[in-house]
């Protein structure tokens, strides 16, 4: 398999050709924030708009989970406009989003609060309004509760339900701010044909979808 040598804040690498700049950098350890990245989804939402990242030659920052690496690229993740395009996203998202860490089971390996540590920004945003949906929290399920309220709307759980195990329990329901992950005519997940595999809560990066044994 062919590669490609490229320079990502300083360090020289090697990728994967045709691999995305993301997983270059994290496959060498270097971070860059991300929610909504799957390496083996065949389609790239960029959605939650954190991976924004420098190339040299480029005018504007560009999402580093849809950028190919390229022989001799030179990137940068902590550029100033790929830094100031992060935050904002991140505060945005975080405007929406309950911060209760004490009380929740996600605490201490939550994405988010490793993607506010490396941003330099904090959970309780004061830039932007709050404007909390308070949904109610399913717990049908045996194995896992799902509480959309601290749903980041990445996706994750709806591709390992329909792609990868081919059960297509999950899936998105409406449009913007009333955007939410949900089963078919919003059943109980108890009632939705849901396996309890727990893939879902596996590949969640917040506190959406827990385990009830935790």
């Amino acid at each position: 398999m062919k590669t490609v040598s490229l320079t990502i804040d300083g360090e020289k690498v090697t990728a994967r050709q045709g691999e995305k700049v993301l997983w270059a950098a994290l496959d060498n350890g270097i971070y860059i924030p991300n929610l909504c990245a799957l390496r083996d989804a065949s389609e790239i939402p960029a959605a939650c708009r954190l991976c924004f990242v420098e190339v040299e030659g480029k005018e504007q920052p560009v999402t580093a989970c849809t950028e190919t690496v390229e022989p001799g690229m030179v990137v940068n993740t902590r550029g100033p406009s790929a830094l100031r395009l992060a935050r904002t996203a991140f505060e945005l998202l975080m405007s929406s989003h309950p911060v209760d860490c004490a009380h929740c089971p996600a605490n201490g390996s939550c994405e988010l609060q490793k993607i506010a540590h490396h941003l330099g920004t904090k959970l309780k945003t004061r830039r932007f309004r709050k404007l909390l949906r308070e949904l109610p929290v399913d717990s049908s399920s045996p194995v896992f509760i799902y509480d959309p309220n601290k749903c980041v709307l990445c996706g994750r759980c709806i591709w390992i339900c329909r792609e990868r195990l081919g059960i297509g329990v999950l899936g998105f329901a409406h449009r913007g701010f009333e955007r939410v992950v949900t089963t078919f005519a919003d059943e109980p997940i108890a009632e939705s044909g849901c396996r309890d595999c727990g893939e879902c809560v596996v590949v969640c990066p917040t506190g959406a979808l827990t385990f009830k044994e935790q």
